[in-house]
Order: structure tokens, then C-alpha cells, then sequence
């Protein structure tokens, strides 16, 4: 009895194997996207919030918030196609004396359209929000 050889099977192997393969590293590229993305918009808050609870006034806190978490976004270079700073100055309004904080929230809408695949959206919106105390002695 003799035996064919087993031909086409790499064939075989690679038509499955390789676009399973290439669906796994698109994954891994997609979450390192997404976490840095997070990661950014976590940090753009942060600024945020600082800057805003260094300022003298609310108006100049909202200024000074939006500023500085675009300035952060650029300098991280997060493709946001869209970019919203909303600041929550009502801690101005307390009493000298009172302890009071900024809270800055920032919302991102990332493009990840050219990592398109099946499952895999071509953008994704990210909100982070962060808090900064305001000195409690200092006149408001």
C-alpha cells in the first residue's frame, strides 16, 4: 500500500492559519491604540484640571483648562477627530477658608479607521475626568 504525499496541505495551512494570525496582531495594535488614547485623555484631564485650579477667575479657568488639554493632546499626538473641555469651576464660588477643587472632564473621539476590520469601529469616543484642589486660602 503505498501513501500520496500530503500535497496543498501547506496551501491549506496558510489560507487558515495567516489570517488568523494577521486578525490576532490587528487586535493587539487595536487595544495599544486604545490604551494610549486613554492614557493620553487621562493626562489631558489631569492638565486640565491644574491649570484651571491655578487660575484667578472661572472664565480664566476655563480658558486656562482648555488650553492646556489641547496642548497636551497635541503634544501626545492623539489623532482626536473631535475634542470637547468641560470645567467645573463652581469651587471658586466657595468661601475662603472652605476647601474646594476643579473638576476638568475631558472627551476624545479617536480615529482607529485605519485599522478597519471586522468588529474593530472606525472611531471610538474616550472621556476622562480629573479633579485639582484649589488653595483654600487664597483669595477667590
Amino acid at each position: 500500500m503505498t501513501r500520496e504525499p500530503d500535497r496543498g496541505s501547506a496551501a491549506i495551512e496558510a489560507a487558515i492559519g495567516v489570517p488568523a494570525f494577521m486578525m490576532f496582531v490587528l487586535l493587539i495594535v487595536f487595544g495599544g491604540r486604545v490604551t494610549m488614547a486613554r492614557q493620553a485623555v487621562a493626562s489631558a484631564a489631569a492638565d486640565a484640571a491644574r491649570s484651571a485650579s491655578i487660575s484667578r477667575t472661572q472664565p480664566d479657568a476655563n480658558s486656562a483648562a482648555t488650553g492646556a488639554a489641547s496642548t497636551s493632546l497635541a503634544n501626545q499626538s492623539v489623532g482626536c477627530t473631535s475634542t470637547h473641555v468641560s470645567v467645573d469651576t463652581t469651587g471658586f464660588a466657595a468661601v475662603v477658608g472652605t476647601p474646594a477643587s476643579v473638576r476638568a472632564t475631558v472627551t476624545c473621539t479617536v480615529d482607529l479607521s485605519n485599522l478597519s476590520a471586522p468588529g474593530i469601529p472606525g472611531s471610538m469616543t474616550i472621556t476622562e475626568s480629573m479633579t485639582s484642589p484649589l488653595d483654600t486660602y487664597r483669595e477667590r
